[in-house]
């Protein structure tokens, strides 16, 4: 759409899962963002992103560039990305660059840092505010070879029941007509 901002072009962008993470994020590292900046202008240099980063784990960005031009501002979005992965966020749940950057999905930005949130929750070291539902911990079961065996014989009935079950009378496509004699 001409004349409109690029940020205001992404599609499915939920304001309430934006501002969810700016509360969390300004929880985090105790400031809040620029009033005179919208959510995704104001995380687009990096600097806040590496402030929280270096909030969940002390020091896992060394240095956080604070000025030097758009190379260093990338540079902070590329320091993040690789402070998330030693932070044990999934590298699928990562937005590129230039998502953020160029302001091309946005959403994907706000799903990073709910990724983040639910990471936090496997670090016990982490006592501040958490982002997002707590993930599921493993629930291993044991079952005895008795068990096992007992449910190899158990047929699956999802689709009904199988009582008087036969294929009698299914006829599947058309039946084949031959004709003689042309």
């Amino acid at each position: 759409m001409p004349g409109r901002p690029i940020w205001q072009c992404a599609g499915k962008r939920e304001p309430e899962k934006e501002a969810e993470a700016q509360r969390w994020i300004e929880s985090v590292i105790g400031e809040r963002f620029p009033s005179d900046l919208p959510y995704e202008l104001a995380l687009r240099d990096g600097i806040i992103l590496c402030k929280l980063m270096n909030r969940l784990q002390p020091g896992i960005i060394p240095k956080v560039n604070i000025s030097g031009g758009d190379y260093k501002f990338m540079d902070n979005i590329s320091q993040f990305q690789k402070a998330c992965i030693k932070y044990g966020v999934p590298d699928v749940d990562l937005f590129q660059t230039t998502d953020l950057w160029d302001q091309k999905n946005i959403v994907l930005v706000t799903q990073t840092i709910f990724a983040i949130g639910r990471t936090a929750y496997k670090h016990p070291e982490w006592r501040g505010p958490f982002l997002g539902p707590k993930p599921a911990e493993e629930n291993k079961r044991a079952f005895s070879e008795d068990v096992l065996r007992a449910g190899e014989s158990v047929i699956g009935l999802q689709a009904g029941t199988n009582k008087l079950a036969s294929q009698s009378g299914q006829n599947f496509g058309a039946s084949r007509k031959i004709i003689l004699g042309k």
